[in-house]
């Protein structure tokens, strides 16, 4: 629903300023997503995902170019961009994801398990772009089942049964819940919820 693709039922919600339910194009307009299957296309290049995602975002040639030319240097590897997506680790998979979602400037990035099944080397380094972004104003909008990466984030909101449970800083939820990590929070939430 936050991200514009599903119609609320009720209640009232904004991103960026627009209502999720009369104004879902313009919320689309000023997001960006990061699905948490990879969802570029595996039988293009790098560069042609880029064109393509560039063109879907309305970019114009010359943003495109610019951003072909970033990603290139940011992955430090000059022939980056004629790699076909499909054999590259998973790893750089993600990584390329959240550029592809970060190709338009968006406000708020919606990222749904980034990290989920690459190796802790490449989990940081993904931790380390995120912090980059944030610092620069972009709101992310992280959905994680590792506890550990809840410890990163400024604000967090725990589901249990379907419904907001608890809600605060790692540090206040802690505090709150008497416990000494967030998988204890977690696990003290959990237990109290009621199965149906």
């Amino acid at each position: 629903m936050l991200t514009g693709l599903l119609q609320p039922t009720s209640g009232e919600a904004t991103v960026a300023g627009f209502d999720v339910g009369t104004q879902p194009e313009q919320v689309k307009s000023r997001i960006g997503y990061m699905s948490q299957k990879f969802s570029l296309y595996e039988d293009l290049t790098l560069a042609e995902n880029v064109d393509f995602f560039g063109g879907v975002y309305g970019l114009s040639d010359e943003q495109i170019r610019r951003k072909k030319e970033e990603m290139a240097e940011d992955l430090h590897d000059p022939g980056a961009m004629s790699h076909l997506l499909g054999s590259l680790p998973l790893g750089w998979k993600q990584k390329l994801s959240f550029e592809t979602a970060m190709l338009h400037h968006p406000d708020i990035v919606f990222l749904d398990e980034p990290t989920g099944g690459v190796d802790p080397i490449t989990r940081r380094q993904f931790w380390k772009r995120l912090y980059k972004e944030a610092d620069r104003g972009v709101t992310l909008f992280v959905t994680t089942h590792y506890m550990d990466e809840a410890e990163y984030c400024d604000r967090i909101a725990m589901m249990v049964d379907g419904r907001i449970a608890a809600i605060g800083t790692p540090s206040e939820l802690k505090r709150e819940m008497n416990a000494a990590s967030m998988d204890d929070v977690f696990v003290k939430l959990a237990r109290g919820g009621v199965r149906s």
